[in-house]
């Protein structure tokens, strides 16, 4: 019986038609909404995938700007790394994850400009992942062993063009950076060695410091611990300019082979798609982290050089070193197919 009155109790019209324009009034907010809406970003934590194992330059680039972003978007950014292939996995993963900026990549050169003219690719670093910041470059340098007896560049040359082929240079892998960037400097100067690749950038550099090989083209991280212990002689940076950290270390190109340059570096990109005003957000809280002494002596102690530049700005890097890696792969001969 309840039930029945209920069903027969009749509002005053004008309850009636208040209620109607309140349901009006809602449909027309919810048809003006933009499809999609969400709240704002980030609404949750963030992962940023390292493409290599813990320890590299790579990580601690990621680990320095997770937690500088962490405090400034109000989410926790956890670094997850995810090694394989020559940081293809963690690349493609990136790549194929929604782009609602919660899943980012520590994005390097070898990702980014190296691996697409090794090999076939799943996907394409330059349609498929969105740059946000290059955070540090990374000059790499010559380092050779102690019992080598060379002192300068000119002099490492000369031994090499003298003795071709009797000496040899360990590298992470064929067809890292490693590898291509001594490739390319031994075809400018017209001399031969014998390439030894090792599984990572570590079993490379202990192979110089038990002197298995004769040289070493690595990341600054990797010869500075080492440069002033004897057992490894830094001869040359392959940067524009010498490193705060080992400022008694000339240039390749002070060495005498103008423009040459070997740069590796690390950022932030996104999965394409990520809308602009989360990359542009990403990048504008980066920016000030390269102005930060805290931060930026970091990133120094690593023998790195802080960048922090925008989403533009790493996309002309990315077209002006491509062709520079192109032509190091063609040198070196390297595949990975």
């Amino acid at each position: 019986m309840a039930r029945r009155a209920a069903a027969n109790v009749r509002f005053p019209r004008s309850t009636r038609r208040a209620s109607a324009s309140l349901l009006a009034l809602a449909a027309a907010v919810a048809a003006a909404a933009p499809k999609g809406a969400r709240a704002e970003w980030p609404e949750r934590p963030i992962r940023l995938l390292v493409p290599f194992a813990p320890g590299g330059i790579t990580d601690s680039i990621a680990r320095l700007s997770a937690e500088w972003l962490s405090p400034r978007l109000g989410q926790p950014v956890a670094v997850e790394n995810r090694s394989g292939a020559n940081g293809a996995i963690a690349a493609e993963a990136v790549a194929r994850a929604a782009p609602d900026g919660h899943t980012l990549l520590t994005a390097s050169a070898s990702q980014m400009v190296m691996l697409p003219a090794l090999t076939r690719l799943p996907f394409d670093p330059a349609a498929d992942l969105a740059p946000v910041a290059i955070v540090a470059s990374n000059p790499m340098v010559l380092g050779a062993g102690a019992g080598l007896g060379t002192a300068s560049l000119a002099e490492f040359v000369a031994l090499a063009r003298r003795r071709p082929d009797q000496f040899s240079y360990s590298s992470g892998g064929s067809g890292s950076s490693n590898h291509l960037a001594m490739a390319l400097l031994l075809q400018q100067a017209g001399a031969r060695m014998q390439h030894v690749p090792y599984r990572g950038g570590a079993p490379a550099m202990q192979a110089l410091l038990a002197g298995q090989v004769a040289a070493y083209f690595g990341n600054p991280s990797d010869m500075i611990p080492h440069a002033d212990g004897g057992r490894v002689r830094v001869l040359a940076v392959a940067g524009p300019e010498r490193l705060a950290a080992l400022p008694g270390v000339p240039t390749v190109a002070e060495s005498g082979y103008p423009g040459f340059r070997a740069e590796t570096w690390n950022g932030v990109a996104a999965p394409a798609g990520t809308p602009p005003a989360v990359v542009a957000r990403l990048a504008r809280e980066l920016r000030p982290a390269c102005a930060d002494p805290a931060f930026r002596a970091a990133v120094e102690r690593l023998g790195s050089t802080p960048v922090c530049n925008t989403p533009d700005e790493f996309r002309t890097v990315m077209r002006t070193d491509a062709p520079l890696w192109r032509e190091a792969v063609r040198v070196s001969g390297a595949t990975l197919e």
